[in-house]
């Protein structure tokens, strides 16, 4: 048996044109498509012993849907932005890192921001706003920058939305009413709204992993690391002390930032990945990008 194959050129379909500054967000559909069709002729023939091939074989045309990921991360100059930046980067998706925050006004600010511009030709939106501060400034950038995010990139067309929200560590319920927490799950329930079938949300705990802080490295996966190891290697035997209020403070154990990066990595291929996940669930997700 012979096998030959001859390829055609690949056929796309042409750019859309581009859309001008607006103030509000039109339902639309994205800007640049997501796919394209790459047409392959085949040609098989078969010949048994002693009987001539026939080079006359009829060649059969093959499309193949081809995705073209494109993300765009909010706070991807930041600590786990950048990471998912650098994760996605390696495997081929191609990314545009945003600097917009929630609190800052001006061009760099979520409020404030020209969404055409900075969600052009994106098929996934990730967010990594948050941070602390007063009450009403967690309610703002924890919650409010995420909400208006959120319909931006649903306004917009955007098909999918992933969040870095944070694991509840067990917290009684007057903890959980501070800003903090409050405002992440606000912006959850945002991205499960809106995003009933393709939202993300990932539920970590404390991240470590190498952080610059104006200008100083923090090597926060030399207690990180071996933290996540011990409190693993553990975890059967602790796990009926989970009832205990708070008690995830102390043996939840730590994620690395790589594992929330290559999660985000494996929500934005896989269109089966979506609803909340858990501190497992991430470094499961992962686990299945890094090999």
């Amino acid at each position: 048996m012979t096998t030959s194959f001859r390829a055609f050129p690949a056929v796309t379909a042409p750019p859309l044109p581009s859309l001008g500054p607006t103030a509000s967000f039109p339902a639309r559909s994205p800007s640049l498509p997501q796919r394209r069709l790459c047409k392959f002729g085949v040609k098989c023939s078969y010949a048994e012993a002693g009987i001539s091939d026939d080079s006359r074989s009829a060649t059969i045309d093959v499309v193949a849907d081809v995705r073209n990921e494109r993300i765009v991360v909010l706070g991807g100059s930041g600590f786990v932005g950048s990471a998912i930046c650098k994760a996605a980067v390696s495997k081929g998706i191609e990314v545009r890192a945003s600097y917009l925050l929630g609190l800052m006004g001006g061009s760099g600010d979520v409020f404030y921001a020209n969404w055409d511009e900075v969600l052009v030709g994106a098929t996934a939106v990730v967010s990594t706003l948050g941070g602390f501060g007063s009450e009403e400034q967690m309610k703002r950038i924890n919650g409010e920058a995420n909400v208006v995010a959120v319909n931006a990139a649903k306004d917009f067309g955007i098909p999918k939305f992933i969040l870095i929200s944070v694991h509840d560590y067990n917290l009684p319920s007057f903890l959980l009413s501070s800003g903090y927490f409050t405002g992440k799950r606000k912006a959850e329930s945002e991205v499960l709204s809106k995003y009933p079938n393709s939202g993300v949300v990932l539920r970590p705990g404390f991240i470590y992993g190498k952080r610059r802080v104006d200008g100083f490295e923090l090597p926060l996966d030399l207690v990180g690391e071996p933290l996540e190891r011990i409190l693993s290697a553990v975890e059967n035997f602790t796990k009926p002390l989970n009832a205990i209020p708070a008690s995830d403070l102390i043996l939840v154990p730590p994620v690395s930032v790589d594992d929330v990066a290559y999660a985000v990595v494996n929500a934005v291929r896989d269109d089966d990945f979506f609803g909340v996940f858990t501190i497992e669930q991430i470094k499961e997700a992962a686990a299945k990008v890094k090999v």
